[in-house]
């Protein structure tokens, strides 16, 4: 999946916390939300509140299925909250792909 594809996945499944999302869609959508944020907090301060609000349920949604691939549920995010649960997410986030069929969905690939 290239970056194009991925921010049309993404924010076409805006709030689909079901299914499954593979690494390339994830860190691709994770791209984009930076650099729109940047661009938008360059212009204003309240642009960059409304972009980052925008991206904010799309986000969870992709973590959510990203996690999903590997297994786990989508509430392992709440860890995002402790601080240091971020470290963990991101080593969820960068594991490869189930090969098998969970109840969760089949795999992407």
């Amino acid at each position: 999946m290239n970056f194009g594809q991925a921010i049309s996945s993404c924010l076409s499944n805006y709030a689909t916390f079901s299914g499954r999302a593979s690494r390339s869609e994830f860190w691709w959508f994770f791209l984009f939300q930076v650099l729109a944020s940047a661009a938008a907090s360059m212009l204003s301060e309240k642009l960059s509140g409304l972009v980052s609000l925008a991206l904010l349920l799309p986000a969870l949604a992709v973590g959510a299925r990203r996690l999903h691939d590997i297994g786990k549920s989508g509430w392992w995010q709440l860890l995002m909250i402790s601080g240091i649960g971020f470290l963990v997410l991101i080593y969820w986030w960068v594991q490869p792909t189930e090969d098998n069929v969970s109840s969760y969905g089949s795999n992407l690939a």
